[in-house]
């Protein structure tokens, strides 16, 4: 018995959130489509979706919080679960990037011109910036890390700082991506490489994004007093997906900017 339930059965009350969500993105869905093919009002109705996507997690989560912190949901087992949930989550996005990489290499083990990169194709030196981005992910790991151990020990405080720190590295990654980007000499439309190099590098970027806004969460959750050293899933979520973000960042930088370049 945890928060005064007698079960330990993940039970809550019935949440609009999953068909908003879905409705959500399906309009987003469809304004891409929409956008991409150039019919009017398509970047309209993208934007309605993406932003209704985004109400849809700030309620969504803001119900989770609840569930956790208020009401007494998510006892031992539920946790158990929840964790279960979450490495199958973070094993399905493997298979997503696994996805690129495959055709990475087989365009560029397998060249239709027998030359890679393809003629033409000015790459990025994998020693400028994605070095500096290397270095920035693998401090934030340490930094996010730091902040686990301290709040295993319950030392709020450096918890804080620590989550601040990922924070801050993560959004100088993102920085850092975009001038990458803006001085790139090729486009998407440019061929397999460009194409293949922004699938990749340019998921991996919405990741760090998606894991930052994550990391936001947990450190105002922190500052209000959330999480404990024996209750604290919401952090240990985002510290693992923060660190599948780096290990997949290695493998792009090793595949991608330093071997494939």
């Amino acid at each position: 018995m945890s928060g005064g339930h007698s079960h330990s059965f993940h039970l809550v009350e019935p949440s609009p959130w999953p068909a908003l969500g879905a409705m959500a993105g399906f309009v987003a869905a469809i304004g891409a489509i929409m956008f991409m093919h150039e019919k009017p009002f398509g970047a309209i109705i993208m934007g309605v979706g993406f932003v209704a996507i985004l109400a849809t997690m700030a309620f969504w989560w803001r119900d989770v919080i609840k569930e956790a912190e208020h009401q007494g949901h998510h006892t031992p087992i539920v946790q158990i679960g929840m964790r279960y949930g979450m490495i199958l989550f973070i094993a399905s996005e493997v298979m997503f990037f696994l996805a690129f990489f495959w055709a990475f290499f087989d365009a560029s083990l397998y060249p239709d011109t027998g030359v890679w990169p393809p003629a033409g194709i000015e790459t990025f030196s994998a020693w400028d910036i994605p070095l500096i981005n290397t270095m920035i992910l693998l401090l934030s790991g340490c930094t996010v890390t730091w902040a686990h151990a301290a709040l295993l020990k319950n030392d709020r405080e450096n918890l804080i700082k620590g989550l601040a720190y990922t924070i801050l590295l993560g959004i100088a990654f993102t920085a850092l991506q975009i001038y990458e980007y803006d001085h790139a000499t090729f486009k998407f439309t440019d061929g397999i490489y460009s194409s293949t190099f922004y699938l990749a590098t340019g998921f991996h970027g919405f990741h760090v994004f998606v894991g930052t806004c994550f990391l936001i969460v947990c450190w105002f959750r922190a500052r209000a007093g959330h999480f404990t050293p024996e209750h604290h899933f919401g952090f240990e979520a985002a510290a693992w997906y923060w660190h599948f973000v780096d290990v997949v960042w290695l493998f792009l930088f090793i595949c991608i900017y330093w071997w494939g370049g």
